[in-house]
C-alpha cells in the first residue's frame, strides 16, 4: 500500500467536521486516502443561547470543506449534525453506512464551552455543556464501537482538552465534560483492545481556530477587561513555544493515530500545547 495513503478504502466520521480542529482532522484523513463524512450543527439551527460559547458554520461553509476534502481525492458527504440529539446522530450514522457500507474511524471534535463560576451557575448551561462536549461523544462511539469490533478494525480519537487536567474557576462545566471525555477514552479503548480497535484522547491548550480566538476575545472583554488581540497576543507570548497551537497540528495526530504502526497507542491522553498548561 502506498505509505502516503495509508488509509486507502477506509471511512471517517468527523463530527464538528465543518471547521477548526474537527475540519483540520477530516482533511488530514483524507490526505492520508480515506473517505469522509462530516457532520456539523450548522448555524441555521441555532439554538443555542448568548452565554454558550460556540462557533457554528454556515451551510456554505460546510459545503467548502466537503468540497476541499473531494479535491483530495476522495468521496464525502457533509451534513447537518446535532450531537445532543440522538436522532440525529443516528441519521448520522446511518448515511455513512448507507453510503460506504462501514465505519473504521470517528473522531469527535464538536465541542462548546462557557464562562460561569460554580457559584450562581445556570443549570440548563451545565447541561448542555455536558450533553455537547461529554455525552455527544457516547452517543457516536455507542453507534460505531460495535462494527468495528466485529470487523475488528477501529481507531476513535476524541478531541478533549487540558482543561480535562487544569482547573478554572469559570469553566467548571468545560473542564468536568472534558475530564469525562477523557475517563470514557480509556473505557472504549479496553472495550475494543482485544478486537482490533484503539481508542485515544487528544488534548489540545489553545488553537488558533476561529472557535478559539472567539472564546478569548470573550475572556478578554468580560474576565480580564482587555483588548481581545493585546490579550490573544499576551497568550501566546506566555506560552513556552511563544505561539498557538494550529489546527493543522490536531490533524497531522488523529491520522498519525490512525496508522498500523500506531495500533500500540490506546488509552493515552494525548497532550499537544506547546508545553503550555492551559
Amino acid at each position: 500500500m502506498n505509505q502516503e495513503k495509508y488509509l486507502k478504502n477506509r471511512v471517517a466520521m468527523v463530527t464538528g467536521g465543518a471547521s477548526g480542529m474537527g475540519k483540520a482532522i477530516a482533511l488530514a484523513f483524507a490526505q492520508a486516502g480515506a473517505n469522509v463524512v462530516i457532520g456539523s450543527l450548522l448555524a441555521s439551527n441555532n439554538s443555542s443561547k448568548p452565554e454558550e460559547l460556540v462557533y457554528l458554520p454556515g451551510a456554505e461553509e460546510l459545503e467548502t470543506t466537503k468540497k476541499e476534502i473531494e479535491e483530495l481525492g476522495v468521496r464525502a458527504i457533509a451534513t447537518n449534525l446535532d450531537v445532543c440529539s440522538m436522532e440525529s446522530v443516528q441519521a448520522f450514522y446511518d448515511v455513512t453506512i448507507k453510503t460506504f457500507g462501514k465505519i473504521d474511524i470517528l473522531a469527535n471534535a464538536a465541542g462548546i464551552s462557557a464562562e460561569q463560576t460554580i457559584c450562581g451557575h445556570s443549570d440548563r448551561l451545565w447541561q448542555k455543556v455536558i450533553d455537547v462536549n461529554l455525552n455527544g461523544v457516547y452517543r457516536t462511539i455507542k453507534l460505531c464501537l460495535p462494527g468495528m469490533i466485529e470487523q475488528r478494525w477501529g481507531r476513535i480519537i476524541n478531541i478533549a482538552s487540558t482543561a480535562a487536567s487544569v482547573g478554572s474557576p469559570s469553566n467548571g462545566a468545560y473542564c468536568a465534560a472534558k475530564a469525562g471525555v477523557v475517563g470514557l477514552t480509556r473505557c472504549v479503548a479496553l472495550e475494543g483492545a482485544a478486537y482490533g480497535v484503539s481508542c485515544n484522547a487528544i488534548s489540545p491548550g489553545w488553537v488558533e481556530t476561529k472557535f478559539g480566538k472567539s472564546w478569548m476575545t470573550h475572556i478578554a472583554e468580560t474576565v480580564e477587561e482587555q483588548n481581545p488581540e493585546q490579550y490573544i497576543q499576551q497568550t501566546k507570548q506566555t506560552n513556552p513555544q511563544k505561539r498557538m497551537i494550529q489546527p493543522q497540528e490536531i490533524g497531522a495526530l488523529a491520522a498519525f493515530l490512525c496508522r498500523e504502526e500506531a495500533f500500540g497507542i490506546t488509552m493515552q491522553e494525548l497532550t499537544v500545547s506547546a508545553g503550555s498548561l492551559w
